[in-house]
């Protein structure tokens, strides 16, 4: 696989994907859907598999302990979820990667959080919670 690039909205952030990347998991929990707008689609990969350019424009909320979501300082876009129980493993955007990824979606979590007027695709393997 060749590596995989992506960016926040204004460039500020950008990224390479150097190793292996999970394939697409959509999560439809409540901090999840207010951070990305809709649900997270996030793929992940190892901490030694990403090097991330423009950190100074990078920023991090934690809504809990532990549980952190990054964004681009400068536009605003939602990048990157990571945990202290996966200290090695960063979550990743999927609208943030330039296609083509080789990715694709193949679960969704939290569904009994998604929205009403979200239509699931039923294809994908469902979890109602984590």
């Amino acid at each position: 696989m060749d590596d995989v690039r992506g960016r926040c909205l204004c460039g500020a952030v950008s990224f390479v994907i150097t190793g292996p990347a999970r394939d697409v998991i959509n999560c439809h929990c409540e901090r999840c859907r207010r951070f990305t707008g809709h649900f997270m689609a996030g793929s992940a990969t190892t901490l030694d598999a990403i090097e991330i350019t423009g950190e100074g424009s990078l920023r991090w909320f934690e809504p809990s302990p532990g549980v952190e979501y990054g964004f681009c300082g400068t536009c605003g876009s939602s990048l990157f979820w990571r945990t202290d129980t996966k200290p090695e493993h960063l979550s990743i955007c999927a609208g943030t990667l330039d296609p083509p990824t080789g990715l694709r979606t193949t679960q969704a979590w939290w569904t009994d959080h998604a929205s009403d007027y979200h239509h699931r695709d039923a294809t994908l393997e469902e979890f109602s919670t984590e």
